[in-house]
């Protein structure tokens, strides 16, 4: 079967879930910018470099390398992202932000080399999924394997602590994992594994218990711990069907925390309404629509699989990112995909785009 052209409809519908984030970024960002730099316009021209310049580069380039070869690089950027989780535990490499140490500082530039880690172990997985086949289905060199691979690059998200990303890379590995040829019985045991360590996280750390009682009662301490979320659904309530407008947000105004980072959403909702809400949901559910199409067609397992995780673990930082925002969800970390504001996510994302249009053009 000969290569053809790109699925253009995938490459569309990113191309307008950027800009739709940088427009989102220039607005949610600009009081912050202007109060820590004297410009409205900083955060939105470090977006438009940092994420969306280098990430369009990493997509075309991307996009021309078959993606056979990612199965024998898989081993050498898993190595190289582990390292690099290291070095945030190096004194004067590790930048610390709320508590938590998740950039790496290079004088010249920082970036969060979980998003790196995200990428690369998925491809590890799907590369050691692919060739293992058959015994995936096993105890002994199926599961216990995908245990230890699991926690081995856990460890580094706990220590960080970076628990949301730990749970997008846990949930997107479990269903790869299912999908490999992994038995349902496993899959059972992945869960509640899981689920017990979430539970032990959970109680280690006051502030996530907090987090998971607010989830259970919105209403808990409105001006403390459940302040996020408040403040969250008062800005999707106050943009009703069309919105205020662009630029006309007042949560962003020093109520609402990371109004472009993790709760740019909300200011999607605020200003745009439901109509630009639904807008942009839709633009993601047609990104999952024919990432998984591009799986579905795809030549070999390894194809497959790998087409599967990239859309899957996008996918599942948007259910977590918006359904958190709505109260569907405990609040987390995790940005909105595309959106959000983070130059390392927006540019590893628009990589794994174009790793996702090669394939479709061998499908």
């Amino acid at each position: 079967m000969r290569a053809h052209g790109v699925d253009r409809i995938l490459l569309v519908a990113t191309f307008l879930l950027v800009a739709v984030g940088l427009f989102i970024v220039a607005s949610a960002s600009s009081g912050l910018s202007m109060k820590r730099f004297g410009t409205p316009y900083y955060f939105f021209i470090h977006q438009l470099v940092a994420g969306a310049t280098i990430g369009v580069l990493l997509l075309f380039g991307a996009q021309h390398i078959s993606y056979k070869h990612w199965k024998s690089l898989a081993p050498v950027f898993l190595i190289a992202s582990v390292f690099l989780m290291a070095l945030l535990f190096v004194p004067k490499f590790g930048i610390s932000h709320g508590g938590a140490i998740r950039w790496l500082d290079f004088s010249l530039f920082s970036f969060q080399p979980s998003e790196i880690l995200k990428f690369s172990f998925l491809l590890y997985l799907v590369s050691w999924l692919a060739a293992k086949k058959k015994e995936v289905r096993t105890m002994s060199f199926g599961l216990v394997p995908f245990l230890l691979m699991i926690g081995f690059s856990g460890t580094f998200l706990i220590l960080e602590p970076d628990i949301g990303t730990l749970g997008v890379l846990s949930l997107t590995s479990a269903f790869l994992f299912f999908l490999g040829g992994g038995r349902l019985f496993h899959l059972g045991i992945i869960m509640l594994f899981g689920a017990f360590l979430l539970g032990v996280l959970i109680y280690m750390e006051p502030y996530r218990f907090s987090r998971f009682a607010v989830f259970l009662n919105p209403s808990l301490d409105r001006q403390g711990i459940g302040y996020q979320l408040n403040q969250s659904l008062v800005a999707i309530g106050s943009g009703g069907i069309g919105g205020k407008g662009f630029g006309f947000s007042f949560q962003k105004l020093h109520l609402l925390p990371e109004p472009a980072g993790d709760s740019v959403f909300a200011i999607v909702a605020e200003e745009s309404g439901f109509v630009g809400s639904l807008v942009l949901l839709f633009l993601f559910l047609l990104f999952f629509w024919r990432g998984i199409m591009i799986a579905q067609r795809s030549r070999d397992t390894f194809a497959k699989l790998l087409a599967s995780g990239l859309t899957l673990i996008i996918f599942i930082q948007v259910v977590i990112n918006t359904g958190s925002l709505l109260g569907l969800l405990p609040l987390t970390g995790i940005p909105l995909p595309f959106v959000s504001y983070g130059g390392t996510s927006l540019a590893m994302h628009l990589a794994q785009v174009g790793i996702l249009l090669n394939i479709s053009k061998h499908t």
